[in-house]
């Protein structure tokens, strides 16, 4: 009697498992596009749900609130950034290597991802409040440095990059090079009268953005 009880519970578990696990990741999804596009303050619960194809009472059973949806979607787009920087395997390649592979894909990634850029700017106009409360961000952080640390130790030890230069500071740097000229790309294109998305300037810019952090850590 019981194994019968048993076989007739577990397949009953497993769709309502993968259908929770949808039904929260359609709301990351939405809220993702919806806080990208209206930031904490004019993102609506109500718009979230209707895009996600959910129960509004179902986002407050996940997620608490509207800041904990974002702050849940927040993470999730730094841990995505983070994680695909650890799949470059830039510890395989050599130091020069490693460096320019890692500001081509910051650009790239930014590209791909606009969403991030401005789920950043959303949360820097909220003085990091919900990042301060992140340690899964926190640590996952810790690796990127760690890798830059990494990259410019083996760099000093081959006599291809000068001592003494902070990863804390070069990861900055590398973030800024791309993420100033796409935040103002609109702005940039009038001032500077020219297509700053055009895809010729794309590349120029992304090889521009690779000789600058060269020449800043190349004896």
């Amino acid at each position: 009697m019981n194994a019968t009880s048993d076989q007739q519970e577990k397949p009953g578990r497993k769709p309502r498992i993968r259908d929770a696990e949808a039904t929260k990741t359609r709301i990351l999804e939405a809220a993702k596009k919806e806080f990208a596009k209206n930031g904490l303050g004019g993102a609506r619960v109500d718009d979230i749900a209707e895009k996600a194809k959910a129960n509004k009472r179902m986002i407050y059973h996940y997620f608490e609130s509207k800041e904990g949806l974002f702050q849940t979607v927040l993470e999730e787009a730094y841990l995505d950034i983070r994680s695909a920087e650890q799949k470059l395997h830039l510890e395989d390649l050599d130091p020069k290597a490693a460096l320019e592979q890692l500001v081509r894909f910051t650009w790239e990634y930014y590209l791909k991802n606009p969403e991030f850029l401005t789920l950043v700017n959303s949360e820097n106009l909220h003085r990091a409040k919900h990042l301060k409360k992140s340690d899964i961000v926190k640590s996952s952080s810790r690796k990127l440095v760690g890798m830059v640390s990494e990259i410019l130790e083996r760099g000093v030890a081959a006599g291809v990059f000068r001592s003494g230069i902070d990863p804390v500071q070069l990861n900055i740097t590398i973030a800024a090079v791309g993420y100033y000229y796409l935040t103002n790309r609109f702005t940039g294109s009038i001032i500077y009268e020219r297509d700053l998305m055009a895809k010729d300037a794309l590349e120029d810019r992304i090889q521009f953005n690779i000789k600058t952090i060269m020449h800043l850590v190349c004896i």
